[in-house]
């Protein structure tokens, strides 16, 4: 007994030198500088910044040669001012986004034609059938966009049976937006005073197919493309998308829009058109 366990403790000795050596060998000096931005960074580890985690994202910042393509979502461009700060560097500085569900497809404008009693997942339902309505293309309205965010940012409306961001804790993660089967959540600019335009809808099919299926669709008219003088809308599929970088939220598209599927947020009300004087009118 006595014997074994000397043996073991031998053995034990000679393991912990092994060890201790070995880590002398291949010991890596880590830059001091990575700690230093780990620390200025807000710990979300959301991995909306494109890398593992922060400490991911302070090693990429160190061992870049520029601030270029780097940026951290959650902490904004202050937080980036900190990071450009401890590594005597010039910050990049980024509009803030925001996630936005472009699917108008409400309880209302797109009625039920089938029941799913499936385990409620969007990822399950998007791989076994088309949806519990006509548009294949829409929401499903079962909240895994919900489930992975980690700013508690996106909550389901019961009454319209979409998702709803809520702006003041969205940081703009993109984790909706990978989680989302159906492509149906996209993160854009956030704008100033929070306004922002675009088209609430991603259905490709023709006009016709896409009303019967929802009220609210886009039917690919092209009014907007027309009446807008910045070329910021384009056409393609039978749908109109926005491009918010040349968007200069001027909302004469939103008027022209023969179904609402344009949808404008934060903007004051409209001033209400006041007629001619009759006299004027006949002139």
């Amino acid at each position: 007994m006595a014997v074994t366990i000397i043996f073991l403790a031998i053995v034990g000795a000679l393991a912990a030198v092994l060890l201790f050596l070995v880590s002398k060998k291949f010991h890596v000096e880590e830059d001091p500088r990575i700690g230093l931005v780990n620390e200025a960074l807000p710990g979300a580890n959301c991995g909306g910044c494109g890398y593992p985690g922060c400490s991911g994202f302070a090693r990429a910042c160190v061992e870049a040669e520029t601030m270029d393509g780097l940026f951290c979502t959650v902490g904004g461009n202050d937080t980036m001012l900190k990071v450009a700060d401890l590594l005597g560097r010039a910050a990049v500085q980024a509009e803030p986004k925001i996630a936005v569900v472009r699917c108008n497809g409400t309880c209302e404008a797109r009625p039920r034609l089938n029941q799913f009693d499936g385990a409620k997942s969007c990822a399950i339902a998007a791989a076994t059938y088309g949806g519990e309505t006509g548009c294949s293309f829409g929401c499903y309205g079962l909240g895994d966009c919900t489930l992975v965010c980690g700013f508690d940012a996106i909550h389901m409306n019961p009454e319209t049976g979409l998702p709803e961001v809520d702006e003041d804790k969205c940081t703009a993660c993109g984790a909706c937006v990978k989680a989302c089967p159906k492509m149906i959540i996209e993160l854009r600019k956030k704008g100033p005073k929070s306004r922002r335009i675009y088209v609430s809808c991603v259905n490709k099919d023709k006009g016709g197919v896409a009303k019967k299926a929802c009220n609210n669709a886009c039917i690919g008219c092209s009014k907007c493309f027309k009446e807008c003088p910045f070329d910021a809308i384009t056409m393609g599929n039978n749908l109109a998308y926005i491009d918010h970088n040349k968007c200069r939220l001027c909302r004469k598209c939103v008027t022209v829009c023969p179904t609402g599927a344009i949808h404008e947020l934060n903007f004051p009300p409209r001033k209400p058109k006041t007629e001619a004087p009759k006299a004027e009118a006949e002139a």
